[in-house]
């Protein structure tokens, strides 16, 4: 839960009050459920497309309609948030939002970009500056490589080589310049100065190993640890993740709500599962529904995780106005009180589009439901360039017209595999992913 601290601070400045309503437009027209799950896909997809930094092509940390940003710097581009573009652009070739060569022109650019692109033992920094490639410091001493935003890089990175590797001669010499990014990253490094079994987040060249931060489940990071055990050539023994991760099962025995169990916990976990990207960033691409171990049923811990989280919006015991069962969805966005990791514990009545589109192949009718509200009831304040806005509270009347890459990748990727299972299709058919999971003794 780190980076949310850290941004806390880093957008204590972006907000002087709780209301932020956008210009009001005309009612949007109603469209079939088909019409409007393709439009809400394409229109988010943008923004990886057309809101794309232009030199890198990468995504963009945020995008504030606005124009006003927190260091008056928009061409901060993200690791993690690039990692779900690439998997957006795979999604716009299918859709036909783009045009296969289109496609491929803009990931052949992004990869030209990242092999001259500031690296740390093969990983990625949180964040670069998009016109250099220079490392831009997450904070003090995040200024090197995060394993954890890489993982979410090369989850994506992975789809795009699995795409192209049996295409033509320019695509397959694309998929080997990518296989070769993934096959640089030292996993195994981050282990620590000890060798540790453990993954440790960051590294710094200026700071090394002083952030100390262990990663530990149950959250957002159990693909770090797939692919750190998957790694061709920097790979991790099992006990890093069963020591490191699963804490030899002590992150088993999660909470119990509305009568729906949750196999796993994280450090005495929040009693309703904690915020909805636990259940979204790591199952872009890898796919929960027969995914198993020795801890828990993935599929059924994530649907029961949403599932809570819904129950909790429509029981709504702080009374927010506008939570039900058609507006509902509490994670990591921005907040009226800055940035937060929204959640039945930390509720300010602001809702986040992406918690409950990201969950369409968890909760399909549910999220229909919210899609369709938040189209339709709150579009003309809700609806824009790049599909929904990040959050909104109807409570306060604050619907602030700004994006974050890691709120709208996710609702572009999961309503595409819950269409279709396209990524979850790619980065399954990768064999060290395969031997990874075994070797973690996951069936699936």
């Amino acid at each position: 839960m780190n980076r949310f601290f850290v941004l806390l601070t880093f957008f204590v400045i972006l907000f002087t009050g709780c209301s932020n309503p956008a210009p009001s437009v005309s009612q949007p027209q109603q469209l079939t459920e088909d019409e409007l799950f393709t439009l809400v896909q394409k229109q988010t997809f943008q923004y990886f497309w057309d809101g794309a930094e232009p030199v890198s092509g990468l995504a963009r940390e945020r995008f504030h309609a606005d124009g006003v940003y927190p260091d008056k710097d928009p061409n901060v581009v993200t690791s993690g948030g690039s990692g779900f573009g690439v998997m957006a652009i795979l999604v716009g070739i299918e859709r036909g939002f783009i045009t296969r060569q289109e496609g491929f022109d803009r990931l052949k650019k992004i990869t030209d970009w990242l092999e001259k692109a500031d690296r740390y033992h093969g990983m990625f920094p949180h964040w670069w500056q998009g016109e250099t490639g220079k490392t831009k410091p997450f904070s003090k001493k995040d200024d090197g490589g995060d394993i954890v935003e890489s993982a979410f890089l090369f989850q994506g990175l992975l789809c795009v080589r699995q795409y192209f590797q049996n295409g033509n001669e320019e695509e397959q010499a694309l998929a080997a310049r990518v296989d070769q990014l993934w096959r640089d990253a030292d996993w195994d490094f981050y282990r620590g100065e000890n060798k540790e079994n453990v993954l440790f987040w960051h590294w710094s060249p200026n700071y090394g190993w002083d952030m100390n931060f262990r990663i530990s489940g149950w959250n957002e990071c159990l693909i770090a640890y797939v692919l750190a055990a998957a790694s061709p050539t920097h790979g991790v023994p099992a006990e890093v993740y069963h020591e490191g991760w699963a804490k030899n099962g002590a992150m088993t025995g999660g909470p119990e709500k509305y009568g729906l169990s949750l196999a796993l916990q994280h450090n005495g976990s929040p009693e309703y599962g904690g915020p909805l990207f636990w259940s979204h960033y790591s199952f872009l691409g890898l796919d929960p529904r027969k995914l198993k171990d020795r801890y828990a049923d993935y599929w059924e811990h994530n649907r029961n995780h949403v599932l809570i989280n819904y129950n909790y919006c429509v029981e709504n015991p702080k009374r927010w106005y506008g939570y039900g069962p058609d507006c509902w969805g509490l994670t990591a966005s921005y907040s009226t009180r800055f940035y937060a990791a929204h959640r039945p514990e930390e509720d300010f009545g602001v809702i986040s589009p992406t918690a409950a589109l990201a969950s369409f192949p968890y909760t399909p009718e549910e999220s229909a439901a919210a899609m369709r509200y938040f189209y339709e009831k709150l579009g003309g304040s809700l609806f824009g360039e790049y599909g929904f806005y990040d959050a909104f509270s109807e409570h306060v009347d604050w619907f602030p017209r700004r994006y974050l890459a890691i709120d709208q990748g996710p609702i572009v990727v999961m309503m595409e595999n819950h269409r279709s299972g396209l990524l979850w299709d790619l980065f399954m058919s990768c064999p060290e992913v395969k031997e990874g999971l075994k070797k973690l003794d996951f069936t699936f």
